[in-house]
């Protein structure tokens, strides 16, 4: 089983994985930082647990328009 360790607001995590999908999980991991990073330039620090929350929800709501797209083609 693959670890690895991320960063996101200043806090680290350590995540586990399937032997593999190391980068790809970096690569999210990465995703969802940046989001945070956006919030908190925007909103300053709002606490860990609103953070995170609303980055998934930036994150659900650009899943949703893609695949509103998607389906309109």
């Amino acid at each position: 089983m693959g670890q690895i360790n991320v960063e996101i607001n200043s806090q680290r995590y350590n995540l586990a994985c399937r032997d593999g999908e190391e980068e790809r999980l970096r690569e999210l991991a990465d995703y969802v930082s940046d989001k945070s990073k956006s919030l908190v330039q925007s909103l300053g620090n709002v606490g860990e647990n609103r953070l995170l929350l609303m980055s998934a929800l930036m994150i659900v709501d650009e899943l949703f328009e893609a695949r509103e797209s998607m389906e309109a083609l």
